[in-house]
């Protein structure tokens, strides 16, 4: 279902109750990039805001949980870890007909492309040292000091999700791929015993969910707090270190292939050891975590490539091409587990 055009008027109202000073309501303009969860820029004689809303539709009742984005930025926000300030959440009936939060609108640069052509060898090396920085100040915020000690379940958090990724995975296969079955009956056989290791994990940790500061490294917000949890730190890690190995002419936009060094980038190995430093966390079982974390998103693009079938994607053409990503994500995870890349 698309989205209706709002009442404006009964919006304007409920925006002036729900956010402290506003006034005057001018516009509301849907973002373009790809958000599963509706994005909205708000402008207004008070300021111009960003408003974030569930679909339109029937929903899953786990998916799209926008209250759960503004528990956890709110939470945040007094935690030294850079979110934008969220203002307020509305109901499910809300003028719109959905649930929504209010947040500020973060000025800044967000970069797509991870090797950076549009600044320099220097600025490069800064800004990885700047998401480095962002990810080991997430890590070390208490769950429970923070109020998120029920933000996720517990027990064994790689477990948890190679069940649930495994029964998606199955349950949205259109091929037999005997990559895969290696892969989650090796991730089974190899799971570490439970560290205790908790910590607010973001999900989705890479460049383009970031705003950066208008000139030089300084990470201004962390964005698209949707698939966060409490679960284990390296799993955050091992996901954005995925970027590294996946190539650059593809519609990853990974690090492989490119003379990193040259471009001012860190290793993969200089990245994890700083993260290391800064953090405390001592990164063990690192060959587990990358092949899991292929594993992860292996299992969500097979999820998007079914869902492109049965005709329900937002971009079927965008999700057939990622969709036939998965037997590629399979080889390189079977790749690492072996110990050939």
């Amino acid at each position: 279902m698309e989205d209706q055009p709002f009442d404006m008027d009964a919006l304007a109202d409920e925006l002036h109750e729900l956010v402290p000073g506003f006034s005057g309501l001018h516009a509301v303009e849907k973002f373009n990039t790809g958000q599963s969860n509706p994005t909205y820029r708000v402008e207004a004689d008070s300021g111009n805001y960003v408003l974030r809303a569930k679909p339109p539709g029937t929903l899953l009742k786990s998916a799209h949980q926008v209250d759960r984005e503004y528990r956890v930025m709110k939470a945040l926000s007094e935690n030294n870890v850079p979110v934008p300030k969220v203002y307020g959440l509305s109901g499910e009936d809300s003028a719109i007909g959905r649930m929504y939060f209010v947040m500020e609108l973060v000025e800044g640069r967000i970069f797509w492309d991870p090797a950076l052509p549009e600044v320099s060898k220097q600025e490069r090396a800064a800004i990885y040292d700047g998401m480095n920085d962002v990810l080991a100040r997430l890590h070390s915020v208490d769950p429970e000091a923070a109020g998120l000690a029920d933000y996720g379940r517990p027990g064994n958090y790689f477990a948890r999700q190679i069940r649930r990724w495994s029964e998606q995975y199955i349950a949205s296969k259109t091929e037999e791929l005997p990559d895969m079955d290696r892969l989650m009956d090796w991730l089974w056989e190899n799971l570490p015993d439970d560290d205790g290791m908790v910590s607010v994990v973001h999900g989705d940790y890479r460049l383009d969910n970031m705003i950066f500061a208008p000139h030089g490294e300084e990470v201004r917000a962390l964005i698209d707090w949707e698939l966060s949890t409490l679960g284990h730190p390296l799993a955050d890690l091992s996901y954005q270190c995925m970027q590294w190995r996946l190539p650059h002419k593809s519609g990853f936009r990974g690090l492989g292939g490119l003379d990193r060094e040259e471009l001012g980038i860190p290793s993969e190995a200089d990245y994890v050891a700083r993260y290391s430093k800064r953090s405390g966390i001592a990164v063990d079982n690192w060959t587990f975590c990358l092949s899991f974390s292929f594993f992860r998103l292996a299992a969500i693009l097979q999820g998007v490539y079914k869902r492109s079938l049965d005709g329900n994607a937002s971009n079927p053409e965008r999700a057939r091409e990622i969709g036939q990503a998965v037997p590629q994500l399979a080889s390189m995870a079977n790749s690492i587990m072996s110990g050939k890349a």
